[in-house]
């Protein structure tokens, strides 16, 4: 019998598909509940066409600037975090910028966690996500880095971040006049103790 060769593009297309790629996300100025959405699919290797539930055939995930996240609406302080020691007294809540502030890539560790399917993959899936507050990863990390995933939401620039071109050509709504002074914060501080001092003398009087 003739032995049917594999054709060397699609050994190759094989070849990646089963292997395991390294991801890099930038997690400033995402939301951690659509963030986590979209990063499940590459921990699970739901975008792979080998994906099975019961298989366990995702990639690595780096995510940077956790720091930076940004929650929707008043989510900073009316989401809660619960935890239990298994101790009697045991149970704490936490609202969310106290969870931020001690460990900047809790949040989104503990959405990824959340969102990913209650399995006994869940374990393995999480030792594959990298997450770092700022964008200093190591050098070992970042060569094996061969994709990287979409945003979720838009960043927003800043001012210093338009060219002075733009800024200058951008059309203005009204121009100060030519004899108006801009006023400091200090002037107004001062006008502010005057205001006071007349209203103790007033009152002593």
């Amino acid at each position: 019998m003739n032995k049917i060769k594999m054709h060397d593009r699609r050994r190759v297309l094989q070849w990646a598909t089963f292997a395991r790629s390294w991801w890099i996300f930038d997690a400033n100025h995402q939301c951690p509940f659509q963030s986590a959405n979209r990063l499940c699919l590459f921990l699970e290797g739901k975008h792979k066409p080998i994906y099975h539930p019961l298989s366990d055939c995702g990639d690595h995930v780096i995510v940077i600037n956790t720091k930076h996240i940004a929650m929707p609406d008043r989510f900073w302080r009316a989401w809660r975090h619960f935890h239990h020691t298994q101790y009697a007294g045991g149970f704490q809540v936490q609202r969310a910028w106290q969870v931020h502030r001690e460990d900047p890539t809790k949040i989104l560790k503990k959405q990824i966690y959340s969102t990913l399917t209650g399995n006994l993959l869940r374990k393995g899936l999480m030792a594959r996500l990298h997450l770092f507050p700022e964008e200093d990863v190591p050098e070992g990390m970042l060569r094996n880095v061969s994709n990287q995933i979409r945003q979720v939401m838009p960043v927003p620039k800043t001012l210093e971040d338009y060219p002075i071109e733009e800024r200058e050509s951008f059309p203005r709504v009204f121009e100060w006049p030519e004899e108006y002074v801009v006023k400091d914060g200090k002037e107004f501080e001062r006008q502010k103790e005057y205001l006071d001092e007349d209203l103790s003398l007033s009152k002593l009087q």
